[in-house]
């Protein structure tokens, strides 16, 4: 008997997973379990004044700016190959 996936015309749908999305994935996990095992408050040095917040309130706002500066890079360096 013939197995009725194996010759399916449908290509299989989903999310690819290649070694870049299970590194991203696991860069991802780490970095959450970072930031939630360092609850101590921190005295953070403005340029004008000093704000005390907890560290894993840092830390997320840090990963959050540090996600958003590489998107921007590399969506930059995407446009300017397609040129």
């Amino acid at each position: 008997m013939a197995d009725k996936h194996a010759s399916s015309p449908h290509p299989r749908k989903g999310f690819p997973v290649t070694a870049r999305t299970v590194t991203a994935a696991l860069l991802a996990v780490i970095a959450v379990w970072f930031i939630a095992v360092n609850t101590a408050k921190v005295h953070i040095r403005l340029w004008v004044s000093t704000v005390v917040a907890p560290l894993w309130l840092v830390l997320a706002i840090a990963l959050i700016l540090g996600a958003v500066i590489g998107w921007l890079v590399n969506r930059r360096q995407y446009k300017q190959l397609r040129r």
